[in-house]
């Protein structure tokens, strides 16, 4: 049986994503994150956010849902995607849409983002000290590890769309409508037959962000939601049960490998623009 919710890659997916990301950093990126501990917590973290969602902590569950995903036909009528999340969550609340409905994974990747860089920012100030860093290197590993949650999430093309478990609205192509394809998809067939080394070769040169961080992850989501009919095409042709077809473990292992790449490039940005001049800081008027 399925379980009630849709947890993108499921637990193996989201640790070889995590563990990749890290151990394909440049060897400029920070030492601390390629220790095994660090490693091992890291890819631990991969599948943390999914243990929050659980009906045992409803709170918790209705607040952090919706920043697993985004469905991109609704956000796109509402105008460009605002970089801060309040901005958007009264867009949709005066085009009579709920955010929850709609998703924030962007702006939950971005806040967790820098978060990172700043804590990166922390370690090299205490580093240039001369002082202790072990609890900021702490604080940057888990920071690390939740953000490859949602980079990861953001890899899955049914996390970008609508049609998110089951086609709706008119079929020409006959795609199915049960509420089984998510799970299959991204669970059962990723940990029977998706491993780290179908995945390794997959993974891109390192590539620094160049632009503004919402922006590039933007980007990131519209070319994975450009898969979202081809999930359904190779469900159709039976391509997850079992062991499937060379062409569906093929685009799995490249839809994991763009996530670790993203991942892996976010935190070395991350490492990078934690060395920028930090803005003067204005009154808060609080």
């Amino acid at each position: 049986m399925p379980p009630p919710f849709a947890f993108a890659w499921g637990n193996e997916g989201h640790r070889i994503i995590n563990r990749l990301a890290v151990t394909n950093l440049p060897q400029d990126a920070p030492a601390f994150l390629r220790w095994a501990g660090a490693l091992s917590e890291i890819e631990y973290l991969g599948p943390e956010p999914d243990r929050w969602r659980s009906p045992a902590e409803p709170e918790l569950l209705a607040v952090q849902a919706p920043e697993h995903f985004i469905d991109l036909e609704l956000a796109d009528p509402l105008g460009p995607l605002p970089h801060r999340r309040f901005d958007f969550e009264a867009a949709a609340f005066a085009a009579g849409q709920r955010p929850d409905k709609i998703g924030l994974q962007p702006w939950q990747a971005t806040e967790i983002w820098q978060r990172l860089k700043a804590a990166f920012r922390e370690y090299r100030r205490l580093s240039e000290a001369h002082q202790d860093t072990h609890d900021v290197e702490q604080a940057a590993i888990f920071y690390a590890g939740w953000l490859g949650h949602y980079v990861g999430d953001a890899s899955q093309p049914l996390h970008t769309t609508v049609q998110y478990n089951g086609w709706t609205g008119p079929n020409p192509n006959g795609y199915t409508t049960d509420h089984k394809i998510h799970w299959k998809f991204e669970g059962p067939f990723v940990g029977a037959n998706i491993h780290a080394s179908d995945v390794q070769p997959r993974i891109a040169p390192v590539h620094a962000l160049q632009g503004d961080v919402f922006d590039d992850y933007v980007a990131y989501l519209r070319q994975t939601s450009k898969s979202v009919e081809k999930v359904y095409q190779l469900e159709k042709a039976g391509g997850f049960d079992g062991a499937g077809s060379q062409e569906s473990r093929d685009f799995t292992a490249d839809r994991i490998a763009a996530g670790a790449t993203m991942l892996r490039d976010m935190i070395y940005t991350a490492w990078l623009r934690s060395a920028d001049p930090e803005p003067t800081r204005q009154p808060s008027g609080m």
